[in-house]
């Protein structure tokens, strides 16, 4: 088929950053209410800190306490208290060297890279963390850019322990469960999965070019959320090994293996897309095939309230199961090779899901007909 006239490929093309648009702004906005009550934790922290510094300790311009606050709780929920407190004294070592060398000998290029060189060889002697030395290097440097305030030679230290001890505070008092972001960014990439095959399933079901078009906008579009699932998944993992969270290692390494796995399936969906693009647009049966992707869509809908809730997917994974045993191109789409290969493109995507919900990569394999 043709392509689309000027006009009415202008307005497609409008629809689909449209669409693109809404997808980006929905998930922003969902990283924005999730992170609501950590910032606004963090945010008060800092005016706390500011207030001690500035009203009990007496120090006219506490800049370091509300600083520390901030950059050591951070805008997640995924707080760990070795970390916190990693980077307290990362901030404490830095400011300290750096007020002391300015007291001592004055500031300028080379009194900078001294305070750099002592502080960051402190660090390292303190701990092995990267972060207590990044912090440390840091602040060094912005103490020696700063003019020297209220307070006295160790004023801006002091303030840098008040922010610190107010971020250990709050990482205490709120500790966080590390699977919580994990498993919300989970429910929210397979969610976008489910819409993606929904989106599909709908072009098929009514021959409609858009749809499929709007479906492979919408796999694209789901990109970042999937990064961010992997992101989330490992660093909670990392965390978990030195945190109280370790009993939950386990389900951490499942979520980081599930979302490689989601990803493989979006990939394999967007090629699906694209191959169904033309053969819609042909004269084809393609409704047992609408089908089929409607079913896919169903049983990854059930796996995305799995993960958000932490279950086992058996649910989700009962039904894609049902849905392998159909995928069979020899009898979907009979004596039309270009249907068969659309149900041959299906089996991939539906075996990584399988083992996305739990199943074995031999026994989801063996879910699906013998060819």
């Amino acid at each position: 088929m043709t392509s689309l006239p000027g006009p009415a490929d202008e307005m497609w093309r409008k629809a689909m950053r449209t669409l693109m648009l809404r997808t980006r702004l929905r998930q922003g906005w969902t990283r924005a209410r999730a992170s609501l009550i950590p910032i606004a934790q963090a945010s008060l922290a800092a005016g706390v800190a500011y207030l001690i510094a500035r009203y009990v300790l007496g120090h006219e311009q506490p800049f370091f306490a509300p600083v520390a606050a901030w950059v050591l709780l951070g805008f997640t929920a995924q707080r760990d208290v070795r970390r916190v407190s990693e980077m307290a004294v990362g901030v404490a070592v830095g400011v300290a060297m750096g007020d002391l060398i300015v007291h001592l000998i004055g500031s300028g290029w080379w009194q900078l890279s001294l305070v750099l060189f002592i502080s960051a060889v402190a660090a390292r002697f303190i701990d092995r963390g990267a972060l207590l030395v990044t912090q440390a290097g840091v602040q060094a440097i912005i103490v020696v850019g700063l003019p020297q305030v209220s307070g006295g030679p160790l004023g801006r230290w002091t303030d840098a322990l008040v922010g610190g001890a107010v971020a250990l505070t709050v990482a205490l008092l709120t500790p966080g469960d590390t699977r919580r972001r994990p498993r919300a960014l989970a429910e929210r990439a397979v969610t976008e999965l489910a819409e993606t095959l929904e989106t599909l399933a709908r072009g098929l079901r009514s021959d409609d070019a858009d749809d499929v078009r709007a479906a492979l906008v919408r796999g694209r579009a789901s990109e970042p959320v999937l990064a961010e699932w992997q992101e989330a998944a490992r660093d909670a993992r990392e965390l978990a090994r030195i945190s109280v969270g370790r009993i939950h290692r386990g389900e951490l390494a499942r979520l980081e293996d599930q979302a490689v796995l989601v990803d493989r399936v979006m990939r394999s969906v967007r090629v699906l897309a694209r191959r169904v693009l033309p053969v819609v647009e042909g004269d084809h049966d393609v409704q047992p095939v609408a089908e089929l992707v409607e079913g896919f869509a169903s049983g990854v809908r059930l796996l995305a309230s799995d993960f958000g809730s932490g279950g086992d997917g058996a649910r989700g994974r009962e039904l894609l199961t049902a849905l392998a045993a159909q995928l069979d191109p020899r009898t979907v789409g009979e004596g039309d090779w270009q249907v068969q290969s659309l149900v041959m493109l299906l089996r991939s995507p539906v075996v990584d899901a399988l083992e996305a919900s739990g199943a074995g990569p031999g026994e989801a394999r063996e879910a699906l007909p013998e060819l």
